[in-house]
């Protein structure tokens, strides 16, 4: 099982490198060279985040996206949404059938409790937090290989 899908893990580098970006409209083949992400699959994920109006597209010569939700209001549970539908960690083996133990299953009661963990923990992670973890991991990097120079 996967917490985050190819689908979601595009959508997130992307909506990274737009709020990263000094330039306000990006086109599909900057963002295609930039991360290495297959065409088709990106303007797929770019067309469902401009229906979400999370981006916005421009058509014709210089055309392209551009971010309009603030990076501080777009949360990683929320792009699950989008790609994946509903977080769910808990789903019955029992699929066909209604399980006897429901109401009393033991593993059913703890799987619910770790999901709400890992969903107040996506919750809290946005965009912008991702930025920033980014940057400050990269200073680290640069004053560790200063300082082993």
């Amino acid at each position: 099982m996967r917490l985050i899908n190819r689908d979601t893990d595009y959508a997130i580098r992307a909506i990274c490198f737009f709020a990263q970006a000094k330039e306000k409209i990006i086109s599909v083949s900057i963002l295609v060279n930039a991360l290495k992400i297959p065409r088709p699959f990106l303007r797929k994920i770019l067309q469902r985040l401009n229906k979400k109006s999370i981006l916005k597209s421009y058509k014709g010569n210089g055309g392209g996206f551009s971010l309009i939700t603030p990076a501080n209001k777009i949360f990683l549970v929320d792009l699950i949404k989008i790609f994946q539908g509903e977080f769910q960690f808990n789903s019955c083996l029992f699929k066909k059938g209604i399980c006897p133990d429901v109401r009393v299953c033991l593993l059913k009661q703890k799987l619910e409790q770790i999901e709400k963990h890992v969903v107040s923990e996506l919750e809290s992670i946005n965009i912008k937090s991702l930025i920033n973890q980014e940057v400050k991991n990269g200073e680290r990097e640069k004053r560790t290989v200063k300082a082993g120079a």
